[in-house]
């Protein structure tokens, strides 16, 4: 029998020459997103087109206010968007103690 029909049966039978495989593999439950995120990506996505609307009024030359505008406003909704790929949710704070009523002088006869 040749090399390559053992392996072939091999791995039909669920072993590999490096050992068993296993059987089941271990998947992510959380969304890789946040919360926070989502919101931040999609203010990007709002930014970004804002960006294209504004690059409508540009001139052809782009020496008008849109033509110098748009660029800054796409690449910053690209950047903003990027950002919240990454962006976790914030942590939170530790539940502050109610404030102690202030103390009253002493007062000496």
């Amino acid at each position: 029998m040749s090399k390559k029909k053992k392996r072939k049966e091999e791995r039909a039978g669920g072993k590999t020459p490096g050992g068993e495989v296993p059987g089941t593999s271990a998947s992510v439950e959380t969304d890789p997103i946040s919360a926070v995120g989502k919101k931040t990506i999609v203010a990007g996505v709002v930014l970004a087109a804002a960006g294209f609307m504004v690059l409508t009024k540009a001139d052809a030359m782009g020496r008008n206010w849109a033509g110098t505008l748009s660029p800054f406003l796409i690449l910053g909704g690209y950047a903003v968007m990027g950002w919240g790929i990454f962006r976790d949710d914030p942590e939170p704070s530790a539940p502050a103690a109610p404030p102690s009523p202030p103390s009253e002088p002493e007062k000496t006869a």
